[in-house]
């Protein structure tokens, strides 16, 4: 299944810009791959088999857009897209999750997508299957004992099929109009299956535990149960189940698989936490061997889903990590051979924090006056306070641990935290935050040390 963007990498870039601050490199080199995948598709067969994607490895501290790069992506993009921590994994033999499970949960989520997807086709004709199947809960159609049509027809004299029609019609309009939610119908729902537990995590024992619920799911059939709930309550059950009916799960599946091999991303972050230290021993051995497991599924393997075989060659990977003492060098030189493209992120100061609090279009103080809209609030931030909410920010960071950007969530909900515990007694009062309340608020944490290490 091809991509259906089809911007060019400045395009990329741009609508990243909408969203993050900076990083005009890493912007940049993940807008090259994402063009790259579009050229390929568009080759012949033969050479499309040979063009391998260029995996890109993210260097930066904590809170300077690595993940955020790579979710808007995938969302750009609407390719499946798994966001997962390299230090998650452990080594095969080790008690803990396997690195192939990775791939597994990226065919389940673009199994979601797909499905959500081919739902989104047919939404229209279930609604208006649902609605026949209620006005036939309403008007159940009459069961006369008669033997033949002539004595069907002699007892009605040929009248009462018109009258049930205009009835169901009314029926039908009453429906439509919202006037019978409240009425009570009598449906069948599935009743929930038995979820196999209890087993020990462990090497591709989740894959085992789903191929056993699927394994009795099939055993054991479906039963459904009747049970008497009103229009509006019964309605989500139905709608689900004529959604359900109309999707073929086997060209889903087929497709989502191929999706998956040729527009798969895969965020594989925290990869400074598994290097060794070089002391051989302990919990580093298995540190190693996860980059030993890891290395056939970047460079390219056959892994084993429950949905059938997933070839890794064109899934595209972006790797993260902090690197806080160590280097991408450390890694292991082959897995080092699998990201070709490194992209060092930069600090955030307090002029990023500054266009952080204002400029993207998902910015911070933007969803803050969109919450507390909804208690009937007006906020307004003064330029002053978001001046000295990055400058705050950016002394904290330097101060203590450096957690970029992320700084600014714990300072603006200090900032807000009276406003906010007040907002729903006082509907259609107007604030507006300037300097002086932000210096007001954080200036005494802010100063000690040891209070904005644990507040901050």
């Amino acid at each position: 299944m091809q991509t259906n963007v089809e911007k060019t990498p400045r395009e990329i870039v741009e609508e990243l810009n909408k969203f993050i601050v900076g990083q005009f490199e890493a912007k940049k080199a993940v807008a090259l791959a994402l063009r790259t995948r579009w050229r390929r598709l568009r080759l012949s067969d033969e050479q499309r088999a040979e063009v391998y994607p260029k995996n890109i490895l993210m260097i930066g501290p904590t809170g300077v857009g690595k993940t955020e790069i790579a979710r808007r992506l995938a969302k750009l993009t609407d390719a499946p897209f798994v966001k997962v921590e390299a230090s998650k994994f452990t080594e095969v033999g080790y008690v803990g999750r396997d690195v192939e499970s990775m791939i597994r949960d990226l065919v389940e989520v673009a199994i979601n997508q797909m499905r959500s997807r081919r739902q989104e086709e047919v939404h229209s004709d279930a609604e208006a299957q649902v609605e026949e199947r209620l006005l036939n809960l309403l008007l159940p159609a009459p069961q006369p004992g008669y033997a033949t049509l002539h004595e069907v027809e002699a007892h009605s004299g040929g009248s009462s099929a018109p009258a049930m029609q205009s009835t169901r019609e009314k029926l039908r309009g009453m429906l439509r109009e919202g006037q019978l939610e409240d009425r009570e119908i009598e449906v069948e729902i599935p009743e929930r299956t038995m979820m196999v537990q209890g087993f020990v995590p462990g090497v591709g024992m989740e894959e085992i535990q789903s191929s056993l619920q699927e394994m009795l799911d099939k055993m054991v059939p479906p039963r459904k149960r009747r049970q008497t709930m009103r229009i509006r309550e019964a309605r989500p059950h139905l709608l689900q189940e004529e959604l359900d009916r109309m999707v073929d799960d086997d060209s889903l599946v087929e497709h989502a698989l191929q999706w998956v091999e040729e527009s798969g991303i895969i965020f594989l972050d925290e990869m400074d936490k598994i290097i060794s230290n070089g002391q051989g021993s302990g919990p580093d051995v298995s540190r190693e061997g996860v980059q030993r497991d890891i290395l056939p599924v970047v460079e390219g393997s056959t892994v084993k889903t429950k949905y059938g075989f997933v070839n890794t060659d064109h899934i595209l990977f972006i790797g993260a990590g902090a690197f806080y003492g160590t280097s991408p060098s450390d890694l292991i030189p082959e897995l080092q051979g699998r990201f070709p493209i490194r992209v060092e992120l930069d600090s955030l100061g307090k002029e990023e924090f500054v266009l952080i609090l204002k400029e993207p279009e998902n910015s911070l103080t933007k969803q803050y006056k969109a919450l507390l809209e909804t208690e009937g609030v007006q906020v307004e931030f003064d330029d002053s306070a978001i001046e000295e909410m990055a400058g705050m920010a950016a002394e904290i960071n330097e101060k203590t641990d450096n957690i970029g950007a992320r700084r600014l969530h714990t300072i603006l909900e200090k900032v807000l935290e009276d406003i906010s515990f007040v907002c729903p007694e006082t509907p259609g009062k107007r604030y507006t935050i300037d300097g002086n309340l932000v210096r007001e608020r954080l200036s005494e944490i802010v100063q000690d040390q040891d209070l904005s290490r644990y507040i901050l």
